[in-house]
């Protein structure tokens, strides 16, 4: 059974010409305590410089030119290549392609790309010329998640770059892509090792909780416990636990059918349920958080369940309500 503490996550590149942010990244990635790996190169162009290298670092490449094909053909290839490769993660390092609607929803929140500007400003190409000609004091580079909309995505890291008086394009492009290679390998490791943040986790876990109706927080021995009903006589339906009375987890604490779903869960599924101290000995189960395979999917699902059992009969059917709107 894998280590899911200690997973690391493997990484698709995509490259389009000599990939000076893929090598970055690559040697940052062997680094002790790294949270990803490189486990595939793939370039749209099989005589791109970056392929060589990569080759002779020992990681796997694909290659495939996509003149000819039909767009949806040449991303469904390069997609193929990543999954085979077991990627997790994609990210685009100097791809110089426009990607289909589908591949990139396949891979929301899972795809990485690094643009010189800083974003929102100055979205597509010739970034540093219009910088310059508009008279800014800065330029820069933004690492972003990848939508349909071009250079639109969640921002996830930025560095400003100073313009100095009678700065080229080319001058700042050399001063950016620098401060790229000391961005990107920072924002991905950071964005992979998301799953084991325990400020990350609670803020999906508040999202999720508060979206159900009627719901409110509340501090309950020192954690953030969530309610439903009223601020006076709401009910805790799920609790928040960052290893609290000696876990080793960060995990949700929600209610679960009985000690006999608890147990077989547990003995089950070790890896994803504890029983809780205090807590476990009432019905509650510990969904643990901090793993790599997590599915938040699930997780709401817990949170769904554990709201029915303790919401009033008078709001309860709110939550069919919520779903039919």
């Amino acid at each position: 059974m894998p280590d899911h503490a200690t997973a690391t996550a493997k990484v698709a590149v995509f490259v389009s010409g000599t990939g000076t942010n893929m090598a970055a990244l690559l040697y940052a990635s062997r680094l002790p305590g790294s949270p990803y790996e490189i486990a595939l190169v793939a370039a749209n162009d099989p005589a791109a410089p970056a392929l060589a290298l990569a080759r002779a670092e020992g990681v796997p490449t694909f290659a495939l030119a996509h003149a000819g094909m039909a767009r949806e053909d040449h991303d469904a290839a390069m997609e193929r290549a990543a999954r085979d490769a077991g990627a997790q993660y994609i990210v685009l390092a100097g791809y110089m392609r426009i990607l289909t609607p589908g591949f990139v929803g396949r891979w929301e929140g899972r795809m990485l790309n690094i643009h010189p500007s800083l974003l929102p400003a100055y979205p597509g190409l010739d970034t540093h010329a219009r910088a310059i000609a508009a008279g800014d004091s800065y330029g820069g580079t933004s690492v972003h998640l990848v939508t349909e909309e071009l250079d639109a995505g969640e921002i996830l890291g930025q560095i400003a770059i100073a313009i100095q008086p009678g700065d080229t394009p080319a001058a700042l492009a050399a001063r950016v892509r620098l401060a790229e290679h000391q961005l990107y390998p920072r924002v991905l490791a950071d964005y992979v090792s998301r799953w084991n943040d325990p400020q990350h986790l609670l803020a999906r876990v508040r999202t999720l909780a508060l979206a159900l109706p009627q719901t409110h927080e509340r501090e309950s021995h020192g954690a953030p416990g969530f309610r439903v009903g009223t601020e006076k006589s709401g009910k805790f339906f799920a609790h928040f636990s960052d290893r609290h009375h000696g876990a080793p987890h960060v995990s949700l604490l929600v209610k679960c059918a009985g000690l006999d779903e608890l147990e077989t869960l547990v003995e089950a599924q070790p890896h994803a349920y504890h029983k809780p101290a205090y807590y476990g000995a009432s019905g509650w189960i510990g969904v643990i958080l901090n793993r790599a395979d997590l599915d938040w999917d699930d997780a709401a699902h817990w949170l769904r369940r554990s709201w029915q059992q303790v919401a009033p009969k008078s709001i309860a059917g709110l939550l069919d309500t919520a779903d039919a709107s």
